[in-house]
C-alpha cells in the first residue's frame, strides 16, 4: 500500500516523496489508519520494521489538519541516542509540514538544559523525552503538558528493562486523562500488557515479525576460544573490504576499549561507542560512521535497539548476546528497509549453550564455521557440555576452565514404607 492510500496530508507526502520513501511497511500499513481514527493502539514489531514512521506519519497528519494549543504530543523513549534520531526524522518529516519539535534528555551540559527548558516553555508541538530529565523538567514545571493530545510510548519493553516502569506512571500522572495514546514494544512480557491495561482505552492490537530476524540477514558464528577473538575479526575485517560499514557489538565496555585499540593497531579505521561518552562525543561518532568516515564501529548494547543506521553491511557479536531478544536486535542494525547483510556471532565453548538457546527461539541452525587454521583451532560445537568456569587464563589469553559432560541422573521418588501384605 502507497502512503497516499493511506490518505496522508500533501504536505506529509510531500516530504516523504522527498526522503525516499515509496510504500508502506507493514506495520505502517496496519498502525496508520488505526491512529487516523482517533484509537488507542498497542503494536508489537521487532526493530527495523518502520515504527517511527508509523506513528510520527500520522501524528504530524493529526497536527496539521486538527486544531492545538501548545505542545500537543510526547514521545518518550528509553534513550538519548534514540531520542535524538526520532527529533531529526521529525525534522527531516516536518520539512515541508511546518511542524516543530525538541528532544530532551540526559548527560548533557547547563546549556543543554536551558534549551530544553525554553523549547518546552515556548510550546513546540513535539517533545522526545528520555523518562529521568523529563521528570526533572516536570517537578519544576508540571503545566507543560496541560494541552497534550497524545501520547506515545517506545520501545515500551526497553524501558521496563531499564527500571523506568515507576517514572513512566509518574509521567503519565501529570497528562491529561483525555488523550489519544500509542504504546509499540518489540515484546509483550505480562508488566507491558498491565501497563498498556491501565492507561489505554479499548487499544487497537497488531503484532508484526515478533522475534524473527529479517530474511535478509545471512547468519554465521564462528566457534572460536577467547585468545583468538580479536584476531579473528581483524581477518574477517581485512578479507572482506567490500564491506564499508561494519558493527561489532560487545557486552561489556571494557572490551569495546579492548577491540577499539586492537584493531586500530592493525591499522583499521575504528571508533567505540558506549555510556562513558559524553552526549555529544557519541553523536559525533555515530556521524562519522554513517558518513562513511569511520568503517567499523564498537559498540556495547546501547546502539542495538532504535539507532537507524543505514546500509550496515556487517554485524559482528564478540560475545554472545544474553537471550534471543538481543541477538534479535543486534542483527537487526543489519539488513534494514529490505536490504541484504551479514551477521557472525563469535562462539567460544562457555557460550556454546546460549547460542543454541538463541537458535531454540529461532526454530533454526545458524551455519557453524571454523576458524583459519594460521589463527587457531576451533573447539567442537557441543552445546550439550557444562562449563566449569575456573580462574586465570593461559598464554594465548584463554580461559583455563574446562568442559563437563552433562548426565541427566533417573529421579529417586520415596516410594514410603513397605506394605504388610500378609
Amino acid at each position: 500500500m502507497t502512503f497516499e492510500e493511506l490518505g496522508l496530508d500533501k504536505s506529509i507526502l510531500e516530504a516523504i516523496s522527498y526522503m525516499g520513501y515509496d510504500k508502506a511497511t507493514p506495520v505502517q500499513e496496519q498502525a496508520i489508519p488505526h491512529i487516523l481514527n482517533g484509537r488507542d493502539l498497542v503494536a508489537c514489531a521487532q526493530t527495523g520494521t518502520g515504527k517511527t514512521a508509523a506513528f510520527m506519519l500520522p501524528i504530524m497528519h493529526l497536527l496539521k489538519t486538527k486544531p492545538h494549543r501548545g505542545t500537543a504530543v510526547l514521545v518518550i523513549v528509553p534513550t538519548r541516542e534514540l531520542a535524538v534520531q526520532i527529533d531529526q526524522q521529525i525534522q527531516g518529516f516536518a520539512y515541508f509540514a511546518g511542524v516543530s519539535s525538541i528532544a530532551v534528555y540526559g548527560g548533557g551540559t547547563g546549556n543543554e538544559w536551558e534549551q530544553q527548558k525554553k523549547g518546552m516553555e515556548n510550546q513546540v508541538d513535539i517533545v522526545v523525552a528520555t523518562p529521568g530529565k523529563l521528570l526533572s523538567h516536570l517537578n519544576m514545571s508540571q503545566q507543560i503538558f496541560k494541552n497534550l493530545q497524545y501520547l506515545i510510548l517506545d520501545e515500551a519493553d526497553r524501558m521496563l528493562d531499564m527500571g523506568f516502569y515507576d517514572d513512566i506512571k509518574k509521567i503519565i500522572s501529570f497528562l491529561p486523562k483525555t488523550r489519544q495514546t500509542l504504546m509499540f514494544s518489540a515484546t509483550m512480557p505480562p508488566k507491558i500488557r498491565e501497563l498498556a491495561r491501565q492507561n489505554l482505552i479499548d487499544p487497537a492490537e497488531i503484532s508484526i515479525a515478533i522475534s524473527k530476524p529479517s530474511e535478509g540477514i545471512k547468519q554465521l558464528a564462528y566457534l572460536v576460544n577467547d585468545g583468538h577473538k580479536t584476531a579473528l575479526i581483524s581477518h574477517l575485517i581485512k578479507s572482506n573490504s567490500d564491506l564499508e560499514s561494519i558493527i561489532i557489538f560487545s557486552s561489556t565496555k571494557k572490551h569495546v576499549g579492548d577491540i577499539v585499540r586492537a584493531l586500530s593497531g592493525k591499522g583499521f579505521v575504528v571508533e567505540g561507542i558506549s555510556s562513558d561518552l559524553e552526549q555529544k562525543e557519541r553523536e559525533d561518532v555515530l556521524n562519522r560512521f554513517k558518513s562513511r568516515s569511520t568503517r567499523v564501529i564498537v559498540a556495547t548494547d546501547v546502539l542495538a535497539r532504535g539507532i537507524d543506521i543505514k546500509d550496515v553491511h556487517l554485524v559482528i557479536n564478540f560475545t554472545v548476546p544474553g537471550d534471543g531478544e538481543d541477538y534479535i536486535h543486534r542483527i537487526g542494525r543489519t539488513a534494514r528497509a529490505s536490504s541484504t547483510g551479514i551477521a557472525i556471532t563469535l562462539v567460544n565453548e562457555e557460550e556454546m549453550r546460549k547460542m543454541a538457546q538463541i537458535e531454540r527461539m529461532l526454530g533454526k541452525e545458524v551455519e557453524k564455521l571454523t576458524i583459519p587454521s594460521e589463527i587457531g583451532i576451533s573447539p567442537e560445537w557441543n552445546p550439550g557440555k557444562k562449563w566449569i568456569p575456573q580462574r586465570g587464563r593461559n598464554s594465548t589469553g584463554q580461559s583455563t576452565g574446562r568442559l563437563e559432560q552433562r548426565h541427566h541422573k533417573r529421579p529417586k521418588f520415596n516410594k514410603g514404607p513397605k506394605k504388610d501384605n500378609r
